[in-house]
């Protein structure tokens, strides 16, 4: 018998929101917004790929059909509470040694903006692959400096996020923001 290859070799990013007074709903809309509605989600944990190709968004959504199961690394973050403003980010870690595996993570948060939350959720990423590659850190630095650490090392190629922010719906309905990483097997 052959195995199956679940290895991914393409990955894509894509993000949305939803506002509805159901809290599922607002769920739903917010995989509508990002193109993956009609599809059956599994959440992984978080590797990128040795070899993957990261593809935009457009070619990734070419690729998946109706019904399809997606292995994906995603965040999500709700409230009901107007104005309140939440996050939802993905962050990605690539080494520059692409036969080896990168890291993805996962990061909800309330009261940050877009840039904060994203970066946050790179440097959790940047942080255990630098880790797994054996670079030295000091955890209690600033992500300038600690970028500044991996540049150095030369081990660390890329490190990029996607995140989707909004504040809650003025009139208290679920709102929902949601960034994914999509794995193409």
């Amino acid at each position: 018998k052959e195995l199956l290859d679940l290895v991914a070799k393409k990955l894509f990013l894509t993000k949305g929101k939803g506002i509805h007074e159901d809290r599922l709903t607002s769920f739903e809309f917010a995989l509508r917004d990002a193109g993956i509605a009609g599809t059956n989600l599994v959440l992984i944990s978080s590797i990128f790929p040795p070899n993957a190709k990261l593809i935009s968004r457009n070619e990734g959504l070419k690729q998946i059909t109706p019904g399809q199961i997606l292995f994906t690394i995603y965040s999500k973050n709700q409230t009901d509470e107007a104005h309140r403003l939440c996050a939802a980010s993905v962050g990605i870690a690539r080494p520059k040694d692409t036969n080896r595996y990168g890291y993805l993570s996962e990061y909800e948060s309330y009261g940050q903006n877009e840039q904060r939350s994203g970066d946050y959720a790179e440097d959790i990423a940047a942080q255990m692959l630098a880790s797994s590659l054996g670079i030295p850190f000091d955890i209690d630095k600033s992500w300038d400096e600690k970028r500044q650490q991996w540049t150095i090392s030369g081990q660390i190629y890329k490190t990029q996020n996607i995140t989707q922010s909004a504040k809650g719906d003025k009139d208290g309905k679920w709102t929902t923001v949601f960034a994914a990483a999509v794995l193409l097997v």
